[in-house]
């Protein structure tokens, strides 16, 4: 698996050891996105890192893709794009 694996005493895989937010910029309809920053903040738990990307997509919206969303990504391994529920705000909505 990624390299950012933690493993108990017996050599049992125990999941990632953080997560992090990448901000993504997509086409309309919030498809073909292309990651635009990874955020520094690192989250001990999936659930942690769910709870801050509406706050970090709020304060991230600089970039000009017609939708912005933000994903939690385990450590530094490259996550799917199917991987995590997509929080999107489109270009409309967001704060100029």
């Amino acid at each position: 698996m990624g390299g950012c694996e933690a493993a108990d005493q017996q050599g049992n895989n125990m999941g990632p050891g953080y997560f992090v937010i990448a901000i993504l910029g997509c086409a309309d309809g919030g498809s073909a996105c292309t990651p635009v920053t990874t955020l520094q903040t690192r989250y001990e738990s999936a659930e942690q890192c769910a709870q801050a990307t509406p706050a970090a997509l709020e304060a991230n919206t600089q970039f000009d893709f017609p939708t912005l969303v933000a994903r939690c990504r385990a450590g530094a391994a490259r996550a799917s794009a199917d991987d995590q529920p997509v929080r999107a705000i489109p270009a409309t909505a967001r704060r100029g």
